[in-house]
């Protein structure tokens, strides 16, 4: 009995240990603006939501949310390349390129 008592308070202290104590992230508000080229109307997200591909050509990243924005090398949001803190931008890899927000 003494050894299946030592076995769940082991097990319960691991689990208390797992759980995150910072507060969970929130998503960012607000509109990320992509620019192209000069003959292709900016592409627009608003509340963007998940890892999205940035429209061929593209040139510059605006975050105008209220969070960071990740830039990503691969179609999948898992290589990052740069953090943009809300209110900047940046330079975007033409082609392949996602972010996440």
């Amino acid at each position: 009995m003494k050894r299946v008592f030592g076995v769940m308070l082991s097990a319960l202290a691991a689990v208390v240990l797992l759980v995150p104590f910072t507060p969970a992230a929130h998503a960012a508000t607000g509109r990320v603006v992509v620019f192209s080229v000069e003959v292709v109307p900016l592409e627009t997200y608003d509340n963007p939501r998940g890892c999205k591909s940035l429209p061929p050509g593209a040139h510059v990243l605006a975050n105008l949310t209220d969070g960071d924005v990740t830039i990503y090398s691969d179609p999948m949001c898992f290589s990052p390349l740069v953090a943009v803190e809300e209110g900047y931008g940046t330079h975007v890899p033409a082609l392949g390129a996602t972010f996440r927000a």
